[in-house]
């Protein structure tokens, strides 16, 4: 498959926009017209997984972390993130980022960790919302048909798996037109009754444009009378995940259970040490900030990585447990992504989907 065909595939499951606005998601490094031979997943793309993706024959990377973060002066072949570069270009190798929109999709790097401790009855922490609109157009019967398919033919009414979704009033309309008004019904200067429709819709924030476009394009009035009802909606993404253990655990029992898990070498505990765990929230990466929000919830403990000494000491002040798992902790998405990847491609990709082996962890625990 091209690599055009490949993002557009990600696109779909994994939005891109649905990542943060800061954040550098996409394709990074490639040609959207070239083949792809072999996809490789990685929580980082280093000049490791990059040797390692041309020793497996993978011309595409599909990494967590994006490597054009900061933003770069040079590109040098043996210089730091350019030496990278370099040889990804080099190579002919694709490199496509994966971050935030991968955190917060249901399926995404929190559920993989949650998966990974045997969490039960999970749902996201933090649900994210939407906006919408409810439309109201006021037109006349006679028209209302036409109005309502030209609409439908621009992707608007639609609600999941149903076109043409609209909810219609039976009414009447008065106006009278004055001055140097040019009516469609009526005569200036004389009230006019007309039997007219309400015709309700419901559309995405980002259709609202198109749709007083449309509106005006295809209502038979001079001037049409409309209404946008914004409104939110929550929507099955959003960023962490919160479940439940099979039965309670004592802290060391499950400080043990997590290092197992997750094939960690060590990993730091605040809080006290006498209470039991059973329900568990998580945040891959660096989630330290949601630990109310995540006490508030119930939870008995509150897994991420990354935390520093201050906000430490402030969670064991207000009596809230902490595991810091480390920033690496999200490789589990490598092996998460790839059974992703294999589900949403099956029928359109034969080459090879493998998760990297190499360890980019930059610490070492001694």
């Amino acid at each position: 498959m091209k690599l055009d065909e490949l993002l557009k595939v990600l696109n779909k499951h994994v939005p891109f926009n649905s990542a943060e606005s800061w954040d550098n998601v996409g394709l990074l490094i490639g040609d959207r017209s070239s083949e792809v031979t072999g996809i490789m997943t990685a929580l980082d793309c280093t000049i490791d997984v990059v040797n390692e993706a041309i020793d497996k024959g993978c011309n595409t990377i599909v990494a967590h972390h994006p490597l054009i973060f900061k933003g770069m002066r040079t590109i040098l072949a043996d210089d730091g993130y350019g030496q990278i570069v370099y040889k990804l270009i080099q190579n002919n190798i694709n490199l496509i980022a994966m971050h935030t929109n991968l955190d917060v999709h249901p399926n995404g790097v929190n559920t993989m960790l949650a998966d990974r401790i045997a969490l039960n009855n999970c749902e996201i922490l933090l649900p994210q919302t939407e906006t919408y609109y409810k439309v109201q157009v006021y037109i006349p019967e006679e028209n209302a048909d036409v109005f309502k398919l030209r609409l439908s033919e621009h992707g608007l009414a639609k609600e999941g798996n149903y076109e043409h979704a609209f909810f219609n009033t039976f009414g009447q309309g008065q106006f009278k037109p004055v001055g140097e008004a040019q009516p469609h019904i009526g005569k200036v200067g004389e009230i006019e009754t007309v039997k007219e429709v309400k015709v309700e819709f419901m559309i995405t924030a980002d259709q609202r444009v198109l749709t007083q476009q449309l509106i005006h394009t295809h209502h038979p009035y001079e001037t049409p009378v409309y209404d946008f009802i914004p409104l939110d909606k929550e929507i099955e993404r959003g960023l962490g995940m919160i479940g439940e253990l099979a039965k309670p655990m004592p802290v060391e029992s499950f400080v043990t259970h997590v290092k197992q898990q997750l094939n960690m070498p060590s990993v730091r505990y605040i809080g006290d040490v006498n209470k039991q765990i059973q329900t568990v929230a998580i945040i891959g990466g660096s989630g330290i900030g949601y630990e109310l929000t995540a006490a508030k919830q119930g939870a008995d403990i509150f897994l991420t990585g990354d935390i520093k000494h201050h906000d430490a000491l402030d969670a064991k002040l207000a009596g809230i447990s902490l595991l810091d798992i480390n920033h690496y902790s999200e490789y589990v998405m490598k092996e998460g992504l790839v059974n992703l990847l294999n589900e949403w491609l099956a029928t359109q990709f034969n080459g090879v989907i493998v998760a990297s082996e190499s360890h980019t962890d930059p610490y070492r625990y001694m």
